[in-house]
Parts: C-alpha cells; structure tokens; sequence
C-alpha cells in the first residue's frame, strides 16, 4: 500500500510544476510577456510561494534539472530523482494542455536549432540557481530562507540567460511551452545544476559540512554496492531442483 506521505511527495512536484508552467503561460500571453524582466519578477513570487506551500512535502524542486545536479552531489537517491523529474514533467505536460483547454488556442512549438551561445546562457543561468540550491541543500535552510533564496536565485538566472536564450532554465519549462532542445533546453539547465550546486560543495562549505556530504556520499555508494553485491549473488546461487515424483515413491517403497 502506498503511503500518505510518498502520494503528497510525487503530488507536490507536479502540481508545483503544472502551477509554474500555467503561470509563465498565462504570463507569456498576456501584455507583461513583451517586458522579460516582468516575468522573472513573476516567477521570482511565484517560486517563492510554491516553496512555501510544498518545500515540507518534497522539497518543492520544480526543476528536472536541480533534481539531477541533486542527485550528482548525492542529496537524492536515485529512485526519488526518477520519480521527481517524472513527476515534473508530466506537471508541466498536463498544465500545457489544461492551458491549451481553457483558452482554446494552439500553442505553436518552436523549432529551435542548436546554437553554442543558447547552451552558454541557459548553463550560466542554471549555474546560478544551482548555487542556491548547493547552499539550501549543504546548510540545510530552513523554508523561511529557502523560499526567498531559491525565488530570487531563479530570478537572477532567468535574467542572465535571456541574454542569448528564452531565459527559462528549466527543461520542464521548455516542455510547457513547446521550446523542447535537447542541445540547449535540456543539456544547458543540467549542465549548469550540476556545477553550481557541486561546486557550492567543493569551495563554499564548512569542514564539517564537507565531512558529512562525503559520509553521505560514502554510504550512498556502499549501499549501491550492497544492492549490486545482492543482485549478483541471488543470480548466480544455483537452484535446486526438487527430485522428481517417481523416485521418491520408489524410496518409499524399498523402505517397506
């Protein structure tokens, strides 16, 4: 039986994500969506707020590419970070078409071609937000300063990557609103996770907090090897197979 909890952890990364993208939708129509500096202001409130009600639940990641660069510093386990990035897909599908439903529009999709400088500016701005996160994850905030700092990070970070892209780091994003790149709307944000929350890892964090991430990333290989160890053994132990019928009726027999 699935529990209480686990049900609350997937629903908040979807709803927080399928709010998110319907949000930025609606704000990409409307007259602010001419002013960009008017949507990461938005989007800054709305991170913020979606923190606020979901960061108990899940953490409220909202980003396929955080979850991974997460998952690289070994601050999720592999299952969760499936599960998560899941979850935040499908919210960002679903808000498509509920966008798509009540508004009774086509929203074209955008045939973006790989350009270096796009990749650049989505990785520079994911970098960013990738920061905050490294410091929300290693000195373990509370939401009271997490909400803020991860609203204003994807703020900061949104605004550098405009410079050269759609400014959305966020592959869920760029799923919503139908600018789908490999090369650069997915590769771009998950690069950048990557090494910003690693390197807050490597250089911004205390003695002590880097003894106790590289406890976590011990025992999170131990227990990789555990699993695999156990797997190997079940597949190679020999199964014994039952004597058949016949012969132990002949046993029986000859004891008589």
């Amino acid at each position: 039986m699935i529990k209480r909890e686990r049900i609350a952890t997937l629903l908040a990364e979807f709803l927080g994500t399928g709010i998110l993208t319907l949000l930025v939708l609606v704000m990409f129509r409307s007259n602010i969506g001419q002013l960009s500096y008017f949507i990461e202001i938005g989007v800054a409130f709305i991170v913020a707020t979606l923190v606020y009600i979901f960061g108990s639940s899940s953490g409220a990641i909202l980003n396929p590419a955080i979850a991974i660069g997460l998952w690289t510093a070994r601050k999720l386990e592999t299952l969760t970070t499936i599960v998560y990035v899941a979850a935040e897909l499908l919210g960002a599908w679903g808000a498509y078409y509920l966008f798509k439903y009540l508004l009774k529009i086509q929203v074209p999709a955008v045939n973006a071609h790989f350009l270096g400088r796009t990749l650049v500016a989505e990785a520079v701005g994911a970098g960013v937000l990738g920061l905050a996160w490294g410091a929300v994850a290693y000195k373990k905030y509370s939401n009271n300063i997490k909400a803020p700092l991860i609203g204003i990070a994807t703020m900061v970070g949104m605004l550098l990557a405009s410079s050269a892209s759609a400014g959305l780091i966020n592959p869920s994003l760029a799923l919503g609103l139908r600018i789908w790149t490999w090369g650069t709307y997915v590769a771009g944000p998950v690069i950048g996770a990557i090494i910003g929350i690693n390197l807050f890892g490597l250089l911004f964090t205390s003695d002590k907090e880097y003894a106790d991430a590289k406890k976590e990333s011990v025992a999170f290989f131990r227990d990789l090897n555990v699993v695999a160890s156990s797997a190997k053994s079940t597949s190679s132990t020999p199964v014994k197979r039952s004597a058949p019928a016949r012969k132990k009726a002949t046993t029986k027999a000859k004891k008589k």
